[in-house]
């Protein structure tokens, strides 16, 4: 050997992952702080949620359910389906790193969309598998490009609908195309994350296409709609099989004891997701034609978000107009890192939040409030 070892050397490609960067959460002293950044809803979570929590704690010292049986139940009755075909996870986060752990070795390849998010090529780079990049149309998926990268060693395809940051999604029709062209060993993974908030005819999370097919899986997550981030709590739908080799790979208490009855609660509180998706409806039409009004293009959402685009002129960019922000306690995302260097996507808010990104945004390009 050339030289000496000094300690562990971290698998193959690890080293070549580039870290997952959150969204900035911090105000300038002395502002108020409209954290915008990370999606997250402006209604916090259901007060039934919230009363399961307190319960929960009073017995910190007792093991979770390790099949988090009372969420699943509820998953299951909510959403009609049968609770041996759901598995639950540290957050959607932790089943995307299981299906990777489970489905993919090193010499595979998993083809994930151009702005796809960030953390399906981590987890692929993680497993030593190659993740290859599918080109898309206009912000949004492309099927016939997806398809026209399969390959010998493709095992897993992660497709976000809608798709983060963009807000783009695709109907059901071509989701439905895309499974057919895949070969059957081929893992379709259909991230539905912000399904709970799109109001669109031609939209399916993909239920109906998991429970008529072997190789599709779709995750959702409670961080979103369900105000329950903190807790970190996300499911799984897929066959059997798939659930099977799924749960033998996963850690035996995954999910605490908090999170469990929270979820629960959660999922069955339907009034408030109601309400959560009728404020979101109103403010996302609401901030996309203010933004749009002040000059600046706003790639149409379905989701709890917005990608605003900024013009090319000196001074004007999204780089000075994040900074501008930040000044006024309105923190946004920056999506350089998601292919869009001169974008900030912001997530919808209060009435208050929505209300002053856009005063402060008219201020930063010179223009007059409608």
């Amino acid at each position: 050997m050339t030289s000496e070892m000094t300690g562990p050397v971290p698998n193959k490609g690890v080293l070549d992952i580039e870290r997952y960067e959150p969204g900035k959460s911090k105000a300038p002293a002395g502002v108020t702080l409209h954290k915008l950044s990370s999606n997250e809803t402006p209604l916090g979570a259901s007060p039934r949620a919230r009363a399961a929590i307190t319960a929960a704690a009073a017995h910190p010292e007792l093991y979770p359910d390790g099949q988090a049986t009372a969420l699943k139940q509820a998953i299951a009755e909510v959403h009609g389906l049968n609770p041996a075909n759901i598995l639950c996870g540290n957050g959607s986060d932790e089943l995307l790193g299981l299906l990777c752990q489970t489905y993919l070795a090193e010499g595979d390849e998993a083809i994930h969309t151009e702005h796809g998010f960030l953390v399906y090529k981590i987890q692929i780079m993680a497993r030593g598998a190659t993740p290859v990049v599918a080109p898309e149309t206009d912000a949004r998926a492309d099927v016939e490009a997806i398809l026209g990268l399969v390959s010998p060693r493709t095992k897993m395809v992660f497709l976000a609908n809608p798709n983060n940051p963009t807000g783009t999604y695709l109907p059901f029709d071509e989701v439905r195309r895309l499974q057919a062209g895949l070969p059957r060993h081929v893992l379709l993974v259909l991230d539905a994350a912000y399904a709970e908030y799109v109001r669109r005819n031609d939209y399916s999370a993909g239920i109906e296409l998991v429970s008529q097919s072997g190789n599709v899986v779709m995750t959702r997550t409670f961080s979103k709609i369900h105000g329950l981030a903190a807790l970190r709590i996300g499911w799984l739908y897929g066959p059997e099989a798939v659930i099977d080799a799924m749960d033998r790979v996963r850690g035996p208490f995954n999910l605490n004891a908090l999170a469990i009855a929270a979820g629960a609660e959660a999922v069955r509180d339907r009034a408030f997701v109601d309400a959560a998706v009728e404020h979101n409806s109103h403010w996302l039409e609401w901030v996309t034609g203010e933004l749009t009004a002040l000059g600046l293009t706003v790639t149409p959402s379905v989701g709890n978000f917005v990608l605003v685009h900024f013009p090319d002129t000196t001074g004007k960019g999204a780089a000075e107009a994040d900074a501008f922000l930040t000044q006024r306690g309105f923190i946004l995302r920056r999506v350089a890192g998601y292919g869009f260097p001169n974008a900030l996507r912001m997530t919808i808010g209060s009435e208050e939040a929505n209300r002053g990104v856009v005063s402060a945004l008219a201020e930063f390009l010179g223009a007059a409030t409608r």
